[in-house]
């Protein structure tokens, strides 16, 4: 049922709160929800107009809040934004918006697209709510701000842009949402002084699905075994690392988890689900189980399966990381934790009461569950000696003979006493960790006015100390001068300050390096026969690093080094000092590096990121790999999720990003092959980026999700029918063909065409080699113009023409290509007949 608050101000009574609250209560319970005594609460303060702290355990229903929060706003006429910290949190929430307040009234505006863009209800991130307020401030059309995972302001990189809004919009109603919070005092009290609203808080609310904590210090199979037999199931695992979860998952799957029922339900559910990669086997293994496996590195549309597998009750046990503490939303009855410590990204540290608790607060949900268990499991040398213990009994010569295990080398020591501390304990009082950026600046500088007075209040009017404010104004100042010094801004006779250049639009927030990389285009030689890759290498210099990727790539580069140095007779001493210059590759970074000096002299804006070339795509492109070899060449199955997010990331930029007279065939092909390659994939990432970008003739996308989601996502669209891309996928399969060719692979060659054979393919490279000293494998010797194609309405045949130094092109290979088996199988499906001379 549609929440439209028309009715109400057709009536008049808009300006009522009591009104308000009423066709609100009146809604909720059309659709069968009785809100909990601190949602009335909370409600009865929104439609008051008074900012709200809500500070509730998770499964108290702040989601239902914030629609409330939102119903008010509309109806007494004000735009009103939710933000939240991920774009897949944002994505979710547009369409559950879309679906309760219509298509018409809802937006969302990411760093990729925007849809909508004037709707009422704005959903975002917090950085483009934040550059906003810093580009309009009082004067912005932002009426109330409804920020979830509010806990994120605590966030050392990211805390900024939770902040800054609180600190430039005082014409806002603030509604901040976290089961985290801890201490809001002082928030609170801040918030009311810049609003002139006064700030309700409601917190410390009774979960209404209790919490039950217990220590196990029984080996962790018997713990798991022990809670699937008494009733404790659906059970999340949190691990702390990707490879943990996996080996727990592995080490579960040979145990009864699910009843055959349950096996017989999954296995009907999920058998048509198309699970294309090395990864997608292992979990279609697990699932099939009742077991779950779910991080973020596994591609979104695995992920999407077990959390629906989840909810439908079907998997009694789900091996995870802690990224169920930022947003699953499945019944959990028992929270398990392997460990109470973690890695951050610095060193190993016990976890702190904020985590503990996001991550404790999934067990138990409402109308699911009458409790909730949360259990912590004991350090494994801790339960071994306790074990042994008990296996001696009362004998005293046996306990004597015991030979207590020792903690491992580098172990941060956790037990009961630590599990019953972050029990007890309140989350952590937030801390502020504002920033000052040329962007900021920039954005300030740009709203006009007075500049400097508005910099001067956002520096040393904030949440920080005062010795950090003191350290922002240095940094402002010195920021400010690079600024002036280039040129970008100037001083005016009456003292202000405005811009002497214009700012692409959402520089700060889309692409930030896109103005660096349309002036590095231009750099290239479009005559050149790696224009086409060469243009991809500056788009791929502007995305974030995927660390996965690049980590395996320099493995891999220095292991080859190596043993070409060992080749050679280079002595150790002297390859270890050349090892630490091995890197992963790094196309066109003198060029890039020199451009982006250049760059940032005159745009010193820029400086704020960092331009970084890798070669992914390219790399992908140049091995002429599937998406399945590839990540198996790296063996990073269990980062694919990381590896894909970056390839549609790169798909997008490159869309986007090159001008259209940029684009020779060459490229195009490129950039085609590229978007089919990640919809066959995955198609989540791209499909729905590309309708919201395409959007209707009103420019109003009506999407809605129905009520009883499917198992089965749609199939991507058939492979064959973009005829462009499918192209460029055929030719990589044949030049992958040449390639190994050029290696005398044989093994390899005869395991891509197991009917041509390692006989087959023997033959004829001797009888190649008899006449020419190479197969050369350059830019030239992958064009089209050395792919001759005949295609057909159910199959093509090829020949794959090899470039010999002689340049007398007589040789060739000749395949078919299966359309059908193609669209089945999401990639070129390609048989070699021969390979012989023309």
């Amino acid at each position: 049922m549609r929440l439209d608050p028309t009715a109400l101000r057709d009536s008049g009574a808009a300006t009522d709160p009591d009104a308000i609250y009423l066709a609100f209560v009146e809604w909720a319970e059309s659709t069968g929800i009785s809100l909990y005594p601190a949602q009335d609460e909370a409600i009865i303060e929104i439609v008051s107009g008074q900012n709200l702290i809500l500070s509730t355990p998770t499964g108290t229903g702040k989601s239902l809040v914030a629609i409330g929060a939102h119903f008010a706003a509309l109806a007494t006429g004000r735009r009103t934004y939710y933000t939240a910290p991920i774009k897949a949190l944002v994505s979710e929430k547009f369409f559950s918006l879309v679906d309760i307040f219509g298509p018409e009234n809802v937006g969302m505006v990411t760093g990729d697209s925007a849809v909508n863009a004037d709707a009422p209800i704005i959903c975002c991130t917090a950085e483009i709510l934040a550059n906003l307020a810093l580009r309009e401030g009082p004067d912005a059309d932002v009426g109330q701000v409804v920020m979830d995972e509010f806990h994120f302001y605590a966030d050392p990189d990211r805390g900024w842009a939770w902040q800054v809004p609180l600190l430039t919009l005082p014409q806002a109603q603030f509604v901040l949402m976290s089961a985290t919070l801890g201490d809001v005092t002082e928030l609170a009290e801040d918030l009311t002084r810049r609003t002139g609203r006064e700030t309700a808080t409601v917190t410390g609310v009774e979960r209404p699905v209790p919490l039950h904590f217990y220590y196990e210090t029984t080996p962790i199979h018997e713990t798991i075994e022990e809670l699937l037999s008494t009733g404790q199931a659906p059970i999340y695992i949190v691990h702390f690392s990707q490879a943990a979860a996996m080996e727990r998952a592995q080490a579960l799957s040979s145990t009864k988890i699910a009843s055959r029922e349950q096996r017989d339900e999954i296995a009907e559910l999920i058998g048509a689900f198309r699970f294309t990669t090395a990864f997608g086997k292992t979990l279609s293994r697990f699932l099939r189980a009742g077991i779950g496996v779910h991080h973020a590195g596994m591609l979104p549309k695995y992920r999407r399966l077990v959390e629906q597998l989840a909810q439908r009750g079907l998997l009694r046990v789900i091996c995870g990381t802690d990224t169920l503490g930022v947003g699953i939303n499945v019944p959990i009855r028992t929270v398990l934790l392997t460990a109470l410590t973690k890695f951050d990204g610095t060193r190993m540290r016990q976890l702190n009461a904020r985590e503990f608790h996001q991550i404790a607060g999934r067990a138990g949900r409402a109308g699911f569950d009458t409790a909730g268990t949360v259990v912590a499991q004991a350090p494994e040398h801790e339960s071994e000696n306790i074990a042994a213990i008990k296996k001696a009994g009362d004998d005293p010569k046996k306990k004597r003979k015991i030979v207590r295990k020792k903690a491992p080398d580098g172990f941060v020591s956790w037990g009961e006493p630590s599990f019953q501390k972050l029990i007890a304990a309140e989350p952590e009082t937030l801390t502020s960790h504002l920033q000052v950026t040329s962007a900021m600046i920039l954005n300030v500088i740009g709203r006009g006015g007075d500049a400097f007075a508005t910099m001067r209040e956002l520096i040393f009017d904030n949440h920080e100390p005062r010795a950090r404010q003191r350290e922002l104004a240095r940094r402002a100042l010195g920021i400010y001068r690079t600024l002036r010094d280039s040129g970008i801004v100037e001083q005016t006779p009456d003292g202000s300050i405005r811009l002497t250049v214009d700012m692409p639009p959402h520089f700060a927030l889309n692409q930030p390096l896109s103005p660096f990389a349309l002036a590095a285009f231009e750099l290239l030689d479009p005559e050149s026969a790696t224009f086409a890759l060469d243009m991809i290498s500056i788009v791929e210099s502007t995305l974030d690093d995927p660390r996965a990727v690049l980590g395996q790539q320099e493995f891999l580069a220095r292991g080859e080094a190596v043993a070409e140095m060992k080749r050679e007779g280079i002595e150790y001493e002297e390859r270890m000092e050349l090892l630490e210059q091995i890197t992963y590759p790094k196309p066109l970074d003198e060029l890039l590096g020199a451009a982006f000096e250049t760059y940032s002299a005159a745009q010193p804006w820029i400086r704020d990121f960092e331009v970084r070339p890798k070669s992914v795509v390219r790399d992908m492109y140049e091995r002429a790999m599937s998406f399945g070899e590839y990540v198996a060449f790296y063996k990073i199955a269990r980062s694919e999720g990381v590896v894909l997010r970056y390839l549609s990331d790169a798909y997008r930029a490159a869309s986007q990003t090159i001008p259209e007279h940029l684009k020779n065939e060459d490229l195009r092909d490129l950039i085609e092959w590229l978007g089919e390659l990640v919809r066959q994939v995955d198609s989540s990432l791209l499909d729905e980026w590309e309708e919201l970008v395409t959007g209707t003739d009103n420019g109003i996308v009506d999407l809605h999700r129905p009520d009883d989601e499917p198992i089965i996502p749609p199939a991507p669209k058939r492979l064959t029918t973009n005829v462009r891309a499918f192209r460029i996928l055929v030719r990589n399969e044949l030049f992958r063909r040449v390639q190994l060719a050029a290696r005398e692979d044989v093994e390899a060659l005869a395991a891509l065409d197991p009917e041509f054979g390692a006989a087959g393919w023997d033959a004829a490279l001797d009888a190649y080699f008899a006449e020419h000293d190479e197969i050369l494998t350059g830019p030239d010797a992958r064009s089209s113009k050395l792919l001759i194609l005949e295609e057909g309405p159910t199959s093509w045949t090829a020949r794959q023409i090899i470039d010999d130094p002689a340049g007398d092109h007589d040789w060739g290979i000749s395949a078919t290509i299966d359309l059908a088996a193609s669209d089945e199988a999401g990639e070129a499906v390609v048989t070699v007949t021969a390979v012989n001379r023309l």
